[in-house]
């Protein structure tokens, strides 16, 4: 197919405005103006996507978020909304409209972690009742979001086993430094721990009888290579055919660069325009020598899906060994997990590992 006729997966950020006061992200001390943000008329400007994610800040602060979500049924086989799950009536009211959506509410541990975590007071029994809400609904596409880190790697399994007897989706990440968090702090300080409880996720998503689990498993190994500040295990193909909108109508690769890399901007220009300029040519040269190693849902997913065969290889491997013992998985698997563990490597070279490098890794 041609690119223009190409299906795209698209991030839509419609708002940078956020009620929450995340310790790993900082970007609510920036937020959108509300006279600024993308509209209606630059919504329809939008190709033709097999999947969206709407996104923000907290996109639930947008009064006019189910006119957005109309027109991106439009352009969209399927739409997953990211939230806090703060805001309960506005979220059910737009699940009524439109039952087929997903949605994805972050929740960073267990109460007390959650709530220090995110700095919303009562942040977790909202996002919980929210979530209990809308399976009574009948909402089939529903889940949880944790960005895991020290402060609450220890409850990553524990609220994995609630989202599981719920029978919801269970999504994870790692802290991550980018313009889009506006952060270039965050950072792992115990990797091992970090990383173990990651690895008993692991094992438990390969226990199970779903082979949508048997690959989030496999995500989820990518993630402990990510906190050891390696190269990604696929390749990054954003901005070929996935790419992000901000609220000011910029159209970027994606949300992980250091500082924000612009194809266009969709307020003044057609997309077809914008997707084949010379700006989005010097984006994607960029991207193919980018040094950030980023490994979130928003790349990877696309990836996995392109390059199949990789994750497929490692998940009939350890599903076979799932078969034979309880713990199919080690996190010493990874070269570098031994390398630390032994001694050959130290927490200051990891550290330099997983600082975004400048320079070129083309043909690397």
């Amino acid at each position: 197919m041609s690119k223009r006729n190409k299906k795209l997966n698209g991030t839509v950020i419609v708002t940078y405005r956020c009620n929450a006061r995340c310790s790993m992200c900082s970007r609510y001390k920036a937020p959108s103006r509300p006279e600024e943000e993308i509209t209606i008329e630059t919504i329809r400007k939008l190709p033709k996507m097999y999947f969206t994610n709407i996104t923000g800040g907290e996109p639930f602060i947008r009064t006019d978020l189910k006119e957005i979500v109309y027109e991106l049924y439009k352009k969209s086989d399927r739409i997953v909304i990211s939230t806090n799950g703060f805001f309960t009536d506005r979220i059910v009211d737009l699940c009524k409209a439109f039952p087929q959506v997903g949605i994805r509410i972050s929740i960073e541990g267990l109460e007390q972690t959650n709530n220090e975590i995110r700095g919303l007071q009562d942040g977790y029994q909202r996002g919980y009742t929210t979530l209990k809400k809308l399976r009574r609904m009948g909402m089939k596409d529903v889940g949880f979001g944790m960005t895991v880190q020290d402060k609450n790697a220890q409850d990553l399994v524990p609220l994995y086993r609630i989202s599981d007897k719920m029978g919801m989706e269970f999504a994870t990440a790692s802290l991550h430094n980018s313009f889009y968090f506006a952060e270039t702090k965050n950072r792992i300080y115990d990797r091992p721990m970090v990383a173990g409880n990651f690895e008993k996720l692991v094992n438990e998503l390969l226990r199970s009888n779903s082979p949508k689990k048997w690959f989030r498993a496999y995500f989820n190994h990518g993630l402990i290579n990510y906190i050891y500040g390696q190269k990604r295990l696929l390749p990054c193909d954003m901005s070929f055919d996935t790419f992000f909108i901000d609220p000011y109508g910029d159209v970027m690769p994606c949300n992980g660069t250091e500082d924000k890399e612009v194809m266009g901007n969709l307020n003044t220009e057609s997309w077809e325009k914008l997707w084949n300029s010379p700006e989005a040519e010097t984006v994607r040269r960029k991207v193919r020598c980018c040094s950030r190693n980023c490994w979130m849902i928003g790349s990877v997913s696309p990836a996995m899906h392109k390059y199949i065969w990789r994750p497929a290889c490692w998940v009939l491997m350890h599903k076979f060994k799932s078969l034979l013992f309880r713990h199919p998985y080690s996190m010493y698997e990874n070269k570098i997990c031994r390398d630390y563990r032994d001694g050959k490597v130290t927490g200051e070279q990891l550290d330099r590992y997983s600082t975004c490098k400048k320079g070129s890794q083309c043909g690397s």
